[in-house]
């Protein structure tokens, strides 16, 4: 059996679908929103001129401070109407609001409106902090929204704007870290740009490798799917053994053996679809039978025999003629024919045709039970539909000699005769067969 053309179909186990890497979107604020502005308005001053180096930004007083810590109240309370009624009496006075001030307000809205699941607005709040200008704001609030917003649009599939919020985000954070990298591969997937998507993804994988970390297996997942969009099977296949590596299931080891087979290594393909099995992640039909085939054509067939044996008791494999017969095929490779002819007896019975009942004939006359060999012949005469009944003939003819009769045995033989792919060997058992039966006419005389 050729295991090349047995595993064709394996690499289908590959899947071509995209894969999506999950959305964490990170709190709008910390747990306290006075904790980002400072526990009071004199930290609230020392944090702003922290940034002084690059930007002055305003101070925040003590009126706005104290307005936002009663919308922080209420929203450590989980009132978020309250806290909205909170934001909206520091709006109405916002006339007197810096623009620092007026940030922070603007940031408390987007926060309320995250925390009630209302992404639009909030989206339109965080903008609005933005719009205060850079120069009155701390580099880190306004790195902070942009990456917000960019997580926002996230959320709502507009993965163009997430990645016009995100490039912003890229452009001013001096941490830039993997799996930033990786979610902005995964945006620009969506939006089709695979070639930025695998620059993207393959950075966040190379970061963690690099500092001794194990990547996350969604990473692995989109770096292998985009190998696979390119036919780079060598590639997907060392994606795919650090997933078995780092993150082993059977999938993998099913798609590596798919990979291992598109590259034509044979002795790989059969261990790691060996592996699957063994991890329980072959459970279809079709899956169990092509393991069986793989072992019978890597030359071990009592290991085949013995998978389709589990898997028809376990009802994985349907009990029909065909796989029956795969399995006395199986057994009868390991010599184990002992085991291999109440399976194809059994497929024999279940079958429409005669065939399995003419190879039964020929087992049973190597075997030399020749009355089981007449007895099997018959019933496949019996059924018809035999690809070679010429052989049959012989076999029948043979058999019938063995038993000492002679005139069926020529009978049959003589129909052999009328067959070209059997002519030469039956005039021959014709010969044989006339001279015993004169041996035998003439002792009994």
């Amino acid at each position: 059996m050729n295991m090349t053309t047995v595993t064709k179909g394996l690499s289908k186990f590959v899947l071509r679908t995209s894969v999506a890497l999950p959305l964490v979107l990170a709190p709008a604020v910390s747990v306290s929103v006075l904790e980002a502005v400072g526990v009071s308005a004199s930290f609230a001053q020392a944090n702003a001129q922290s940034e002084e180096k690059t930007r002055k930004a305003p101070s925040m007083r003590e009126s706005a401070f104290k307005h936002l810590g009663k919308a922080q109240e209420a929203a450590d309370a989980g009132n978020w109407q309250e806290a909205l009624a909170a934001l909206r009496e520091m709006e109405a006075g916002k006339d007197k609001l810096n623009a620092y001030e007026a940030a922070q307000m603007y940031y408390f809205y987007g926060f309320v409106n995250y925390s009630m699941e209302r992404y639009s607005q909030a989206i339109n709040y965080y903008k609005q902090v933005l719009a205060q200008g850079q120069q009155n704001l701390p580099v880190a609030l306004e790195v902070g929204t942009l990456l917000t917003i960019a997580q926002l649009y996230f959320v709502q599939e507009d993965y163009k704007q997430a990645l016009v919020y995100l490039n912003k985000w890229f452009a001013l954070s001096d941490d830039v870290g993997a799996d930033k990298y990786a979610l902005r591969a995964q945006a620009y997937h969506q939006i089709g740009e695979s070639g930025k998507a695998m620059a993207d993804i393959t950075k966040a994988i190379s970061m963690y490798e690099q500092e001794g970390k194990t990547p996350k297996e969604n990473w692995f997942q989109l770096q292998r799917y985009f190998y696979y969009e390119d036919n780079d099977y060598k590639n997907v296949a060392k994606v795919l053994e650090k997933l078995v590596k780092y993150y082993p299931k059977g999938e993998y080891y099913k798609q590596l053996a798919g990979m291992y087979g598109e590259l034509k290594r044979e002795d790989d393909m059969l261990h790691m679809m060996e592996a699957a099995y063994v991890a329980g992640a072959l459970q279809k039909e079709k899956e169990l039978l092509n393991m069986a085939y793989l072992f019978m054509g890597a030359e071990m067939p009592y290991k085949g025999a013995k998978v389709i044996d589990k898997g028809i008791k376990e009802k994985k494999i349907e009990r029909t003629s065909k796989n029956l017969e795969s399995l006395a095929q199986a057994y009868q490779m390991a010599q184990e024919l002992q085991k291999s002819i109440p399976e194809l007896e059994a497929a024999a019975s279940m079958s429409d045709k005669g065939d399995l009942y003419s190879r039964l004939a020929g087992i049973y006359l190597d075997l030399d039970k020749n009355e089981k060999a007449v007895s099997m012949g018959s019933k496949a005469l019996q059924k018809g539909d035999i690809k070679r009944p010429d052989q049959l003939y012989i076999v029948l003819g043979m058999a019938n000699a063995n038993l000492k009769k002679y005139d069926t045995s020529l009978d049959y033989l003589k129909k052999a005769l009328k067959d070209k792919r059997s002519e030469k060997f039956a005039r021959q058992w014709i010969s044989f067969v006339e001279n015993e039966k004169n041996r035998a006419e003439q002792l009994a005389m």
